[in-house]
């Protein structure tokens, strides 16, 4: 009995010690960008930057016929020239981490294959991995530009979620909860016994992914320009409507309270992918769950 003690006691010391090597995840933050594919360069600059008065943009940010519109110091949303007829035009999602080489290592350990790290031609680094359906998941360091400005009057100072089709929740949450650390922040559907939509938070932040469940493998380019999305935050629907018109956009739809309980506001661009504006706090009780997580706020 003595020995077995004592194999147990090795045992245990053994373990304890390989589970102190084994890298703990870095903190992922943010959400840091959003990339989507436009047909024509200039027409969706016009949309973006004249609709929402972005001012703060770079041309040719990573490579030819590219814009990044930033929205805020941490922020930005990407757009690239390129083939348009695939329906789903969202080339990549990025998060912010404490630690890019840690975080690298880290998804390695957890059997992922993660790209090596490089920089771009301004010299910011990243790397990036394919989640489980095949979405380029892409991580920047937690590090803001030395400087920022945004134009007086700009509409959404914050992305506060960025939504896409998933067909195995399973599968993803194994990716964005077990390996990630992301949690459940809200979940709900059209009916209250069915989830199409959750809401998956950064673990160390405010913003989250949102799955789209339940879209039809058939489903056209419209139905996926509406799934696959951005959310902007703003912290009055009607104020940042009034905005928007005021910018020259022509309402095709009007604010509605979601079944989240938060004030909503669809518009969609030229190549009919979906940009939602979205209050960051619910004026009502949801529908369906509580939520889990705090809310987001502007980002100064």
């Amino acid at each position: 009995m003595k020995r077995i003690a004592i194999a147990f006691a090795i045992l245990a010391c053994c373990l304890a010690a390989f589970a102190q090597d084994l890298p703990k995840r870095p903190k992922i933050n943010a959400l840091g960008l959003v990339r989507f594919r436009v047909s024509d360069l200039q027409r969706s600059r016009d949309f973006y930057q004249k609709t929402f008065l972005i001012g703060n943009i770079s041309q040719d940010c990573f490579g030819v016929n590219t814009l990044c519109l930033n929205i805020n110091a941490a922020q930005r949303i990407e757009l690239v020239q390129g083939e348009t007829s695939s329906p789903n035009l969202v080339e990549q999602v990025g998060f912010r981490t404490e630690d890019l080489d840690g975080l690298r290592r880290y998804l390695i350990d957890q059997g992922l294959k993660p790209a090596d790290i490089t920089n771009d031609k301004e010299g910011q680094p990243s790397f990036s991995v394919l989640d489980p359906e095949g979405h380029p998941v892409v991580f920047l360091p937690r590090t803001r530009p030395a400087s920022f400005f945004s134009w007086p009057g700009q509409i959404g100072s914050e992305m506060i979620h960025a939504g896409f089709v998933v067909r195995d929740r399973a599968a993803e949450d194994h990716f964005y909860k077990d390996i990630l650390g992301f949690h459940l922040y809200w979940h709900g559907g059209m009916r209250d016994d069915k989830d199409d939509w959750v809401a998956m938070q950064v673990p160390d932040g405010t913003e989250w992914i949102e799955y789209m469940l339940n879209i039809s493998p058939t489903a056209d380019k419209h139905t996926l320009g509406v799934m696959n999305h951005v959310s902007l935050g703003v912290p009055d629907i009607h104020a940042a409507e009034q905005g928007l018109i005021k910018n020259g956009w022509k309402p095709g739809e009007e604010p509605k309270l979601g079944r989240d309980g938060k004030w909503q506001l669809n518009l969609y661009d030229p190549d009919d992918t979906r940009v939602e504006f979205m209050e960051f706090t619910p004026k009502e009780k949801p529908c369906c769950s509580e939520f889990t997580g705090p809310h987001p706020g502007p980002k100064q």
